[in-house]
Parts: C-alpha cells; sequence; structure tokens
C-alpha cells in the first residue's frame, strides 16, 4: 500500500519546474487513482472535523534552564498523553486534540528530556479540573499558574510527553528565535502544511518566528507565506531589507487549514506579542494566500489590534481561485482550505463584508507572466487568473496596485518587485516617524483586583480614546507581570481612559487624562468582580464550518435575516429581556465600559449578575426558542458561546 508522503516525493521530484496550478491539477490526477492516499487523506481531513484546539497560558517564574512544557492527557487505565507542545518562557500555548475530556498541566522540564521527574516545579488547570474538548472549534482560558516550587502533579513521576524524544526541544511559542534555514521551514514542511495540516499543527503548531531579539526601535514587518509555503520563501525580501530599521517576523502556519482559522491564531500569537512588548506599530506582507489571511485577520480584529499600519500583498488571489473549486467539486478528498479558497465561497464574501479600516494603508503587487493552457484559459500569472488578482473589491481599496512582468513564484525573488517594495516601506515608515516624533507622553498604569481569584487573573485592556473624537482610540493589552510599567509614547492631548474586562469592571468607567509632552501620568483602576453571560447567534453549521481552530465569530450570523425578537434571561429573582438593536452605530468596545447589556449584531451580553445558575432563552422569527442554561462566578471569564438556531 502507498503512502501519502512518497507520492508527495514523487510529484516534488518530478514536477518541481511546473506551475503550482499544473501540480495542482496533476496531484489530484494521483489521487484519483491511488486509494490508499485517499484513505489517508479522508482520515487527516476527517480530523480537522473532530479536533479542538485548547488554548491559555502558563504563568510561573522562570528558572534559567530548561523548557516549558504543557500538555493534554486522559487518565484511564493508564496516563494517555494526547499532545504536548513546548515553550521557552511563559506564556501563551495551544493543544489539538480530539473529542474526549483531558487534565492539563504544565511542568518545568529542567532536563529538557520530555519526562516529568520529582522537584520538577508543575501545576494543572484547576484543581485539577477536566476539560471537555468538544469537536470543534477552540476552548479558552485553560490558564495554569505554577507558583513557588510547584506543586506534585497528578501524573506518575517518570511520565513520558513523547516515545520520541527530539534532538532539541523547539519553543512553540511566539518570538522564538530562529534563522531562514531552520529545517522547519524546509519545503517539505510547506508540502504537509497543506497536505495534512492536523500532522503539520501536532508537530510544529502554528507560530510566529523571530530571527533576533525584539528591539523597540525598529518596526516589526511580518511576512505571512501563501500556499504549501515556509517562511523560507521570503530570503530574497530579507536579504534586501533594511535591517536597522526594520526586524521581520515570519507566521508560520498549516496553509491546508481552514483560513479563518489561521486568522484567528495570527490574532492570538500577535496578541500575546503585544502584551509582552507594547509595540504601536506593525507592517504586514503576504504572499498568494497569506493575503487572504492577513485580510482576514485585518477586517475581522482590526478594531481590537489597531497596530497594522501598512499591508502589502503579492500575487494574491482576491477573488478566489476556479482550480480549489473544481478540487472540491471532484476530488473525492477535499482539503479544507480549498473551500474557502471557491470564489463564490462564504469566506471569500466574508473579506468584503467590511473595509480594511483607516489606520492601515494597503498596496496590491501582481504579476502578468502568465500563460494559457488546457486547465486555464484566462489570463494569468501561471497560477492564479488575472480576474482574481484584480478583483474590483481589493482594488477599490488599495493606495496603488502595481504590475510585474513576473510569475506567481517568481514575484518573490524579482529585483524590481523588491525595489518598488523597499521604496514604499521606506516611504511610509519616513512619514510615520514623522508622526511618531511629534510631542507625545507617557502613561503608567496600576490596577489591582478588589478580590481573591484562585488562578491567573483576567487579562483587562487599557482603551485611551481622544476627548473630544469619537475616532482614534488606543487599544493596549495588559497582563500582571506588566502591571506598574510605563506605556507609550502617546500623542499630547486630552484622553478619556477605560479599562475592561469580560468578567471584571472598574470603579470608574471614564478616568480623564491629559497627555503632555515629555510627561508621564499615573493612571489607577481598581478592578471590581463582574457577572456575565454572552454569545451569538447563528444558522445551523455545516460540518465543514465546524473545523478544528475555527472562531467563534465564525459562527456568528451575518445574514441580516436573522431577525432576534428577544433574548430573555432568568435566574434567582433576576428577569431581563433584549431586542435587538438595529442600526446603531456602536464600537465593539462600548458595551464593554458601559456594562450595559445589549443585543446588537446577533450577539448578545448580560453584565451585572450575581453568582447563580441562570436559564437563557432567545426567540428569533422562523427559528425554534432555544434556551441554555449557564453557571455564573463574579469576576471569573467565561468565553462567548455560538448559539446555533434550528428552523421552525
Amino acid at each position: 500500500m502507498k503512502s501519502l508522503q512518497p507520492t508527495q516525493n514523487i510529484l516534488n521530484t518530478k514536477f518541481s519546474s511546473i506551475s503550482p496550478k499544473v501540480f495542482f491539477a496533476l496531484t489530484i490526477l494521483c489521487f484519483l487513482t491511488t486509494g490508499c492516499v485517499l484513505i489517508k487523506l479522508q482520515s487527516e481531513v476527517d480530523r480537522s472535523l473532530e479536533s479542538t484546539v485548547i488554548i491559555g497560558h502558563v504563568d510561573i517564574e522562570p528558572i534559567g534552564y530548561g523548557r516549558l512544557i504543557v500538555a493534554a492527557c486522559s487518565m484511564n487505565e493508564e496516563l494517555e498523553i494526547a499532545h504536548y507542545t513546548v515553550l521557552h518562557e511563559p506564556g501563551e500555548y495551544e493543544l489539538i486534540v480530539e473529542k474526549r475530556e483531558y487534565y492539563v498541566f504544565a511542568f518545568w522540564d529542567k532536563n529538557s528530556n520530555l519526562v516529568y521527574e520529582a522537584g520538577e516545579p508543575g501545576g494543572h488547570y484547576g484543581d485539577p479540573t477536566l476539560v471537555s474538548a468538544p469537536s470543534v472549534g477552540v476552548v479558552h482560558n485553560i490558564d495554569i499558574a505554577i507558583t513557588g516550587e510547584g506543586r506534585t502533579l497528578d501524573i506518575p513521576p517518570g511520565a513520558t510527553m513523547s516515545s520520541v524524544i527530539p534532538p532539541k526541544l523547539r519553543s512553540r511559542q511566539a518570538g522564538a528565535i530562529t534563522n531562514l534555514d531552520d529545517e522547519r521551514f524546509a519545503h517539505e514542511y510547506g508540502v504537509k502544511g497543506y497536505w495534512e495540516p492536523g500532522s503539520f499543527f501536532e508537530e510544529l503548531g502554528g507560530n510566529i518566528y523571530f530571527l533576533e531579539e525584539y528591539d523597540p526601535e525598529k518596526i516589526p514587518v511580518l511576512y505571512v507565506h501563501g500556499a504549501t509555503g515556509t517562511p523560507g520563501d521570503w530570503k530574497y525580501f530579507i536579504e534586501n531589507l533594511d535591517r536597522t530599521r526594520f526586524q521581520p517576523w515570519f507566521f508560520h502556519y498549516p496553509t491546508g487549514a481552514r483560513i479563518d482559522s489561521m486568522s484567528y491564531l495570527l490574532l492570538w500569537k500577535l496578541t500575546n506579542l503585544q502584551v509582552k512588548y507594547h509595540f504601536s506599530t506593525i507592517y504586514f506582507t503576504a504572499h498568494s494566500m497569506g493575503g487572504l489571511v492577513a485580510r482576514s485577520f485585518i477586517v475581522n480584529y482590526g478594531w481590537q489590534f489597531p497596530y497594522v499600519k501598512l499591508f502589502i500583498s503579492l500575487a494574491t488571489p482576491w477573488g478566489g481561485d476556479r482550480m480549489a473549486e473544481y478540487g472540491v467539486q471532484r476530488s473525492p478528498a477535499v482539503i479544507p482550505s480549498w473551500i474557502d479558497m471557491q470564489p463564490e465561497s462564504d469566506f471569500i464574501k466574508s473579506l468584503y463584508r467590511k473595509k480594511i479600516p483607516e489606520q492601515t494603508e494597503f498596496y496590491m503587487f501582481y504579476g502578468h507572466k502568465g500563460s494559457r493552457s488546457l486547465l486555464s484559459t484566462d489570463n494569468n500569472d501561471g497560477t492564479i487568473s488575472l480576474s482574481s488578482l484584480l478583483d474590483f473589491r481589493p482594488q477599490a481599496e488599495a493606495k496603488m496596485n502595481y504590475a510585474f512582468n513576473e510569475d506567481h513564484i517568481s514575484i518573490l525573488t524579482s529585483k524590481e518587485v523588491v525595489a518598488q517594495y523597499n521604496a514604499i516601506l521606506n516611504e511610509f515608515d519616513e512619514n510615520h516617524n514623522d508622526q511618531v516624533n511629534r510631542p507625545r507622553g507617557y502613561l503608567k498604569t496600576h490596577y489591582v483586583y478588589s478580590y481573591d481569584f484562585d488562578g491567573i487573573r483576567p487579562r483587562p485592556t487599557l482603551i485611551l480614546r481622544p476627548a473630544k473624537e469619537r475616532n482614534g482610540e488606543t487599544i493596549t493589552f495588559l497582563s500582571e507581570i506588566e502591571n506598574d510599567s510605563v506605556l507609550g509614547p502617546f500623542p499630547v492631548g486630552e484622553y478619556l481612559a477605560s479599562i475592561v474586562s469580560m468578567a471584571g469592571k472598574p470603579t470608574k468607567k471614564y478616568v480623564p487624562v491629559s497627555i503632555e509632552k515629555g510627561t508621564m501620568h499615573n493612571l489607577d483602576f481598581v478592578i471590581l468582580p463582574d457577572g456575565v453571560i454572552g454569545g451569538c447567534v447563528t444558522n445551523s453549521r455545516e460540518p465543514e464550518d465546524t473545523a478544528v481552530g475555527m472562531p467563534e465569530y465564525r459562527y456568528r450570523s451575518v445574514d441580516s435575516k436573522i431577525k432576534i425578537d428577544s433574548v430573555t434571561l432568568k435566574g434567582d429573582g433576576i428577569e431581563r429581556t433584549l431586542q435587538q438593536i438595529e442600526g446603531e452605530d456602536t464600537r465593539n468596545s462600548d458595551y464593554l465600559i458601559l456594562r450595559d447589556d445589549i443585543c446588537y449584531n446577533r450577539c448578545f451580553v448580560f453584565f451585572g449578575l450575581p453568582a447563580g445558575s441562570y436559564e437563557l432563552t432567545v426567540n428569533a422569527q422562523g427559528y425554534k426558542p432555544n434556551v441554555k442554561h449557564y453557571t455564573v462566578e463574579p469576576g471569573v471569564p467565561d468565553y462567548f458561546r455560538a448559539t446555533e438556531l434550528t428552523a421552525d
């Protein structure tokens, strides 16, 4: 019986000089005649629909040697490690697991041998608490705090995380430092990420890599590769980048996964880096499908991550790809990202339901050195049709659109392309520096919780708004480690400052702040516990839309046909009812600051709830009433849920 890897190797060797589009078609034809390969491919796809990503943070004082290991295990007759990951310091983690209940634990692996040994500091999620992983999406806030020398884990000393011990434990945490010759960036891993996204994620994770230590004096430039790509594809760009002004970062991800899930993974990684480094500016550069990942990130999360000031795309199929549609229709096993790449897919349409935010300047690059063939009668760049590369929707938002006599791949190694790219980068940076050099001041933010909390406290967010303008707010994610740290610089002026958290509320909603040139203003907040229930409603989901890593926002209906009549919450002595607000210009952060119950854009939130059990009923026109039960503990975060409505 044949395996998938030999087939890939044959294709890579014999057809390395042909275009990706022909490669794609030949691969499908090959698959149609190799049943065992299809079985493995279908198994990989099924896995993506039956798995969940568990995410959270680990807090521990760094020891200075070894690695931090986070793992999910099930305990039946014997210990079974479902997945583990490696961190180079305390912070965020991700685990991919199948539908089941797990204990999630962490320990400082002093010997870097993937073996838990007596005396190594460790801790569990909860006391410990079983984590239920449904076969969909993401499980959030599985945080672990390890104090002092830690505590004894409920796993036996000598437990091994894996039967295969790599020669070096490589961190899968954002900010891990490496080089572009890293074996993880080999072409074979790019291919694996496309055809075996689940296996890729289990082995390497999805991550943002650095080439050097973070430098606050340099602007980060994030590079996002395309399908079957790796960070190594950007080598020519980096060799010609002004490294005295810019620091390159690389998003390495499995390109066969659903694109929305990778956009959400990018948010998770960048948010954790912003919490750590408090950078106020980042530039995006993306190739091919990477441009779709980047735009999805910008239009869906720009309001909570307003640091993306420049976005340059190269050879991006803005209108999708007919070959992906062909694969969905004809191939017995469908790679998840093909679903999104279809020209009329919901994902492609979702990219243009919102415009790129005003704070982000956008440029398009494309090549026209293509050809006509039996596989494509349209003008193209050798892979993507010009009609997709030049889709009118992104063109209308781009400041400039540059054409080059390059194909889909050579655009990454073109002297002319890189020269134009650097001209934009340098000019934009100079203009940005002029703005940065305007009079500015600083803030020192201190916050305390008025209640005890067993575990990692909710992470608050600082929102700074101009006092006399509606737009222009600055959002800074905070962490307990950086409490009392100096933030900024911020332009001089009059502001209103707020600190928000889903599970906690400040004693004052707004604090007036006057920022003056070269001075530092102190902000003090006291956070009170708040009981919150929130969620969104959606139509019934197709099985493929429940893929691993898909974010909750993906399930929010954007179909205006869903009309919520009422959302009613009942508990001990409490009954509240919300009606859907229509046509209001509501900023996403408003409801968190004001703490007023709201139902807007098919989402709802109830604030100020005492501890206890609640019944929530959603009534929508044309759908059966949906009833759910919640348990509230004020001050303890609970993530939004997707409420799936059933047609009446």
